[in-house]
């Protein structure tokens, strides 16, 4: 059997790993030194596509940790309640705790496998606090560092491992057979084509941060999971929930959670503390509400940038190099701009950070497309709802990682396996392709500056049904834009069908949350509709598929967002 895994994060590597290890699941490092070893997996053949090189992607830029229940004032489910809470009614309970209860055993293996998680004087692993999390349970690598310390030790083991890997390789399109995976199309290195054959593909490729044109993620974060998922058939959720990171430095760069979760204080451009007026648990508040407050901060003085104060946790810390020490990468990251955050509060923004919409998949990988599986940012699994919890990420590309290894290691019939969603409510998906022959071209940048004023942070109804109809009626001028604009065109439907704020989706027009949506929507390709796909559960009333939403008024033309065309377009 011969299984593609694309994209090398955290939730790829492992995958990939465990897949290729004696009985498909892997123990310690100490089994897969040496190169060229060869395992007795059940697994005949793992091959490891990357668009880049092995380890790149968000997964490494990960400052924050990994959050497990494992202290002894700790256990899942409170962790699961933490989840729960944050994901604002959307948050899929059972995965939610299934997702909590292996986080334990995740960090076992992890360690097994070489990774230097940080500790206490005591020995025992160190615990950081942060946003919306109850107990102290969020573990790091290198104190802010963690996922390029993952990402290392097993980008290491892989190398060792009998996994084939394909660096600078594009995937292009996901060949199927009488509706099952029978191969996938790439691009390689040397710009060949070339077709893998798969009797599964697992996806890995991470979110679409890269949507926007500020962002915590790397340039290839722009959702190709999803468009070659959706082109191939599969069915996709949750589109509309991003998540924007409250804090990145004004000048470029991440400053990590932890740093609010030590202490820091968020201030206007007046010195004035204002979260304490916006949340009880003021800058701990979660994520969605941080970033929205600052973003109105902003508006309210022309747009500066709000401030992060750091001063008091260097102070207690015992000053500057105990600052660094407690966070070297923020530190490198903060004097580069030629700032003391130890003696001076430094300029910070909102940036997209996290999808928490994907692939429709269980925690188990398995997606609506039988031998296609979606694991990490790049599924939508309901473990984070309509807003991520802090360390969820890594923990959750972790587990599907374990549990999908484990699930294909059987082989036998589990291989051809689909998901079928139950207490969703299922839409038709807009044409990811269609446009008129001659229809203006729009570049990747214009394209991406539409998502963030139409699809950021804070949305309008009539802007973004003048953001549909104008994605409907052009082409994209460049490579990158081929992919962005399918995306674009799901996630603005998704965001004008869900006429609410809920969790990272909050709109200026339908600023409450309404209970009789609270509801996932689940976008399928127009051939894939069929009302069997969806079942009640209990506990998860089914909304029947609803009508498209009625088009807002457009816009007055001075205030409607115009679409620039390419350069060189005609």
């Amino acid at each position: 059997m011969h299984i593609v895994v694309v994209g090398s994060g955290l939730a790829g590597l492992l995958t990939a790993l465990r897949l290729a290890a004696p009985g498909g699941a892997s123990t310690t490092q100490d089994e897969w030194r040496g190169p060229g070893r060869v395992g007795s997996s059940t697994t005949q053949d793992v091959t490891l596509v990357t668009a880049g090189s092995l380890g790149a992607g968000a997964s490494a830029w990960a400052q924050g940790g990994l959050a497990a229940a494992i202290g002894a004032d700790d256990r899942p489910e409170l962790h699961t309640a933490d989840t729960v809470a944050a994901g604002a009614g959307l948050v899929d309970e059972d995965a939610a705790l299934a997702l909590c209860r292996e986080a334990p055993a995740v960090v076992a293996e992890l360690v097994a496998l070489g990774v230097p998680f940080d500790r206490a004087a005591s020995g025992e692993l160190a615990r950081g606090l942060e946003a919306a999390h109850s107990r102290p349970r969020v573990l790091h690598a290198g104190c802010d560092a963690t996922g390029a310390r993952i990402v290392d030790a097993l980008a290491r083991l892989v190398l060792a491992s009998r996994v084939t890997v394909l660096e600078g390789a594009r995937a292009t399109s996901i060949r199927t057979r009488h509706g099952a995976v029978s191969a996938l199309a790439v691009t390689d290195a040397h710009g060949r084509d070339r077709e893998l054959p798969a009797d599964a593909v697992v996806l890995a490729t991470g979110g679409y941060g890269a949507l926007y044109p500020h962002t915590t993620n790397p340039a290839g974060s722009i959702g190709s999971g999803v468009v070659l998922a959706h082109r191939a058939g599969a069915a996709v959720a949750d589109l509309e929930f991003v998540q924007f990171h409250p804090t990145v430095l004004a000048g470029g760069g991440l400053v990590s959670e932890a740093v609010r979760g030590e202490g820091a204080t968020l201030l206007d451009a007046d010195g004035r503390r204002f979260m304490t007026r916006v949340d009880a648990r003021a800058e701990l508040a979660p994520r969605d509400v941080v970033a929205r407050a600052i973003a109105r901060t902003m508006r309210e003085q022309g747009g500066a940038p709000v401030l992060l104060d750091a001063r008091g946790v260097a102070a207690r810390l015992g000053g500057a190099t105990a600052l660094a020490r407690r966070f070297p990468t923020i530190d490198a990251l903060v004097r580069a701009q030629g700032l003391d955050w130890s003696r001076e509060p430094v300029p910070v923004t909102p940036a997209a950070h996290y999808a928490m919409g994907g692939v429709l998949a269980d925690l188990d990988g398995r997606t609506t497309v039988p031998g296609l599986f979606a694991v990490g940012e790049t599924a939508a699994t309901g473990v984070h709802g309509a807003n991520r919890l802090a360390s969820n990420s890594l923990l959750e590309a972790a587990v599907m990682a374990r549990r999908l290894s484990t699930l294909l290691a059987r082989a036998g019939s589990t291989i051809q396996d689909e998901l079928s969603p139950t207490g969703v409510a299922l839409e038709t998906a807009p044409s990811l392709d269609a446009a008129p022959a001659l229809a203006q071209s729009i570049d990747a940048a214009a394209l991406r500056d539409r998502a963030w004023n139409s699809l950021g942070l804070e949305r309008e109804g009539a802007d973004l049904s003048c953001l549909a109809r104008d994605l409907a009626d052009v082409r994209p001028a460049d490579e990158r834009a081929a992919t962005l604009l399918p995306l674009a065109r799901l996630v603005a439907h998704a965001a004008l069908a869900r006429v609410e704020s809920r969790g990272a989706h909050w709109r200026s027009d339908a600023p409450a949350s309404v209970e009789g949506q609270r509801v996932r929507r689940v976008w399928v390709p127009a051939a894939a509709v069929c009302p069997e796909l969806s079942t009640s559960r209990a506990g998860h009333p089914l909304a029947a598929p609803s009508a498209p939403t009625p088009p807002a008024p457009a816009p007055p033309a001075r205030t409607a967002p115009q679409l620039t065309p390419a350069r060189g377009a005609a």
